[in-house]
């Protein structure tokens, strides 16, 4: 029986993941989570055997629970299930550890065709992913500004386009609330924007997020 936790921010996700699996022989959804720090804290105590992982989340998001996840616990697999397909994002999380990157378009067929992949040691990627991987490799892409971003860099960003304030981007990330706006000058530079609503117009334009999450951010 291959034990599996779901994490995503939003209920209806998770209920309808662990509803498409509830059929499949073989898989079990045995917890869900809600966030990131949830994420690590359900993984450590109930070990399964593999997470689900969302990518755009409230703390510390899919990105560095990944990171600790897989490093806390080597054996589990984290299995990336997200809306995102463009980079910086899958090499992000494959790097951290994910062992494999589908989307949320994917069908119930190849959600469980990859959770027992991963299961059994091997790669999942799915199709979508693999096309902007190898695009990017063979230089048929632009290039995209965030791929120069550090880890700790892209995680801010993604709070900051999100919408989240300094202070609770800094008690999430115990930093202080100094090194955040430092973390937040440094990303204007680098990326040649000035302020946040420009920063979530370049994150839409690589599509680094979806319309309704800009709308979120801009209310």
């Amino acid at each position: 029986m291959i034990k599996v936790l779901v994490v995503d921010d939003q209920y209806l996700i998770r209920a309808g993941v662990k509803r498409l699996l509830d059929d499949v022989s073989g898989i079990k959804v045995i917890a869900d989570a809600e966030s990131g720090e949830d994420a690590v804290r359900k993984a450590r105590e109930l070990q399964p055997a593999v997470v689900l992982m969302d990518v755009k989340m409230p703390g510390i998001g899919g990105l560095e629970a990944t990171r600790k996840i897989t490093r806390l616990l080597p054996d589990l697999k984290v299995l990336v299930l997200s809306s995102l397909s463009a980079e910086p994002y899958p090499t992000r999380l494959l790097q951290a550890g994910a062992a494999g990157y589908i989307t949320k378009n994917s069908s119930v067929d190849e959600l469980v065709k990859a959770i027992r992949a991963v299961n059994v040691g091997q790669r999942y990627i799915s199709s979508g992913v693999a096309q902007e991987l190898a695009l990017k490799h063979v230089g048929a892409t632009e290039d995209s500004p965030f791929d120069a971003l550090s880890e700790r860099e892209l995680q801010v960003m993604l709070m900051i386009v999100r919408g989240e304030k300094v202070q609770i981007i800094s008690e999430r990330l115990c930093l202080s609330s100094k090194t955040v706006n430092s973390y937040r000058y440094r990303l204007f530079e680098k990326l040649h924007v000035h302020n946040d609503v420009e920063l979530t117009h370049l994150a839409l334009r690589y599509r680094l997020l979806d319309q309704p999450q800009l709308e979120e951010t801009n209310s």
